[in-house]
This record gives structure tokens, sequence and C-alpha cells, in this order.
């Protein structure tokens, strides 16, 4: 298996034999407005991508996660061929076949990808009235032959929808969307600091990658604060902070 970062929530992913694009956010910087109902007024996505967007447009599948226009926004739309397969969570694929897709699955539960299954679970997208504005959102977990599983918890925070993804499937590698964004009201809708600290301790046997960080102006928790952090709570070792372009291999 081998994951580029690419920025904010976007990866390449090589695991079993096949390539997918994840939440492809491929707008020029600065190409979009700040989030709404955030405390600074920068545009988005506040870096540039790490290099030709080409590069990134002939996966053997598509996976986005939810609609959020920072993991699904119109340059993806624009610029990947439609006839991908798109794979999606349950209630997303109307939505994508209007955007002119043409090879679009729900996951509800599970499905096979050339010999990979991939299996959505759930997640929190924030709590109490922000988290039910921000609907629906899914984690996906891939099981390959001779592959690490792998949990990709999507946006969610620290609780017991993500406890019980690894309960049922012990992940060798997850990957973490840790920007702890935030709005003017209400509290975190993705990861924080704290959270990955205990989702560390909770599953001591998982690799963790941290991503989603220093790309949307509502992400308050830098890569810089989480290594801070880490190293205070001496996690370092077991959390990757890539940046935009860089490769995990694991």
């Amino acid at each position: 298996m081998k994951i580029q970062h690419i920025r904010n929530a976007t990866l390449w992913l090589e695991y079993g034999g096949s390539t997918f694009l994840i939440d492809p956010m491929l707008s020029e910087q600065g190409a979009n407005p700040p989030i709404f109902n955030t405390d600074n007024d920068r545009r988005n996505p506040l870096v540039p991508l790490p290099g030709a967007v080409e590069q990134w447009l002939r996966p053997n599948a598509i996976l986005v996660t939810h609609l959020h226009p920072d993991h699904w926004d119109a340059a993806a739309i624009s610029l990947l061929p439609h006839d991908l397969p798109l794979l999606c969570q349950e209630g997303d694929g109307d939505t994508l076949v209007e955007q002119g897709f043409e090879n679009v699955s729900e996951i509800s539960d599970k499905l096979t990808f050339q010999g990979i299954t991939i299996t959505r679970t759930g997640g929190q997208h924030g709590t109490g009235e922000i988290g039910q504005l921000m609907g629906k959102v899914s984690g996906f977990v891939f099981q390959a032959e001779s592959e690490p599983d792998l949990y990709l918890a999507g946006d969610t925070i620290w609780c017991d929808e993500v406890k019980m993804a690894f309960e049922v499937f012990k992940p060798e590698v997850t990957i973490v969307n840790a920007g702890g964004a935030q709005f003017l009201t209400g509290g975190h809708i993705t990861m924080n600091e704290q959270d990955v600290v205990d989702l560390c301790e909770y599953a001591p046997s998982t690799k963790v990658i941290a991503v989603h960080m220093n790309a949307i102006n509502h992400c308050l928790v830098t890569r810089d604060k989480l290594k801070a952090h880490l190293e205070k709570e001496e996690l370092q070792d077991r959390v990757l902070l890539p940046e935009d372009g860089e490769w995990c291999y694991v």
C-alpha cells in the first residue's frame, strides 16, 4: 500500500493493485470563498496543489466520502473523466449522476471493487445542531489479500461510531481528518488534537496518518499544533503528518 497526501483530504491510494483518488478538491489556490460563519476571511484552498493536476486524473476509481466542497469541488467535477467508476455513500449517488458521472456506485454497507472489499463506517461531523446541519458522513475500510486493513475515517470527530470501527475491523492503518474544523458557534466538526490522542490510546496497534490540515480557512489545527501536542503526549512515533504531495509507505 502506498498513499500520497495531495492536499486537505485529497489522497491518491495505491492498494490491492488498484489506484483510488479520494475526496478530490482540485481547485486552484484561492479560487473559492471562505467557509461561512468562520473567524477569518481567507479564500480557499489556502495552498496550491503540490504538482500538475493532470497526474491525478486517471485513477482506477474515485471515492467521495461526502459532498462538502472541500472534498468534492467544481474543479473535480469539471476535470475528472465522467466515465470513471465513482464510489460514494448511500444518498449521494443521484447528485453525482446529475453532475454527469456515468458509473456511480453507492456503498450502503460494502462492495467489492477489483478484488478489494470496501465497507462503509459511520461518523459524526460535529455534535448538536451543528452536527445535524453538517449532514451524513462516512468512513470506509479497505481490505484486500496481502494488504493491511486500512480505515479511512472521513470527516468525523472522535465518537462511538469510530470506536465501533476499531472494534469490528482492528485496522492496521488509519487515516484521520485532523484539522479541528470549527465555526464561530458550536464545537469542532473534525478531529482536533485531543481526538487524535484519544484515538491513539484507544487503538494502540493502528498506525495513524493525519491529514486535512493547513488547506481550509476554518481548520484551526495545523500540522505544527498537532505535532506539538503529540510530542507532549509522547505519541509522535504513532502518527504520520505528511506534507502536501508527500508519500506514505505503510
